[in-house]
């Protein structure tokens, strides 16, 4: 299984927190599972692939747009 996660956002700053806040993510993935985040200017692409259970799939992409909607959060609150 595979899938591509583009997220898009009005400025490279906020594009680039995104990025670092799920970034922890490419470095811890169980075996079969891989997950790969870059930036490319306002844009953050991630891509995952599993060899393992649907379910690891679909936990794996709902816990990067939580952590994606966390960081968007916390930045609209700290530029408030």
């Amino acid at each position: 299984m595979q899938a591509t996660i583009k997220l898009s956002y009005t400025n490279v700053k906020t594009a680039e927190a995104v990025t670092k806040a799920v970034a922890p993510d490419n470095q811890v993935a169980p075996k079969g599972l891989k997950i790969e985040t870059v930036q490319q200017s306002t844009e953050v692409f991630t891509e995952i692939s599993c060899e393992g259970k649907l379910a690891t799939f679909t936990a794996t992409i709902d816990d990067l747009l939580f952590c994606a909607s966390t960081a968007e959060k916390t930045i609209k609150t700290v530029k408030q």
